[in-house]
């Protein structure tokens, strides 16, 4: 679920901005507008209701842009439970892919 809201945040992000943060400004870019460059001229946030989204074992979520997975958008993902990568089970990586 947490993933699903950043998902349809991000794709507001990039209507405005005609691309997605970079990895460098991070999920932050969904709440504040980025000082990191490329800085989007277009930024009309905060792109999130509430705070950030953490995954079901209360650890941060990670971003890549572009993603290994979806090499032409972004990856977000939860590194499970025993937040490692890898795993099996509720240990395993849950992602947007």
């Amino acid at each position: 679920a947490q993933i699903g809201i950043l998902k349809s945040a991000m794709n507001a992000y990039y209507l405005d901005n005609s691309s997605f943060p970079s990895t460098e400004q991070g999920l932050k870019a969904l709440l504040e507008k980025p000082s990191i460059p490329p800085v989007p001229e277009n930024w009309n946030g905060p792109y999130l209701d509430t705070k950030m989204p953490r995954d079901p074992w209360d650890h941060e979520l990670k971003y890549f842009a572009p993603g290994t997975h979806n090499p032409q958008t972004y990856d977000i993902f939860s590194l499970g439970k025993d937040n490692a990568e890898g795993g099996v089970g509720s240990d395993a990586d849950i992602g947007n892919w």
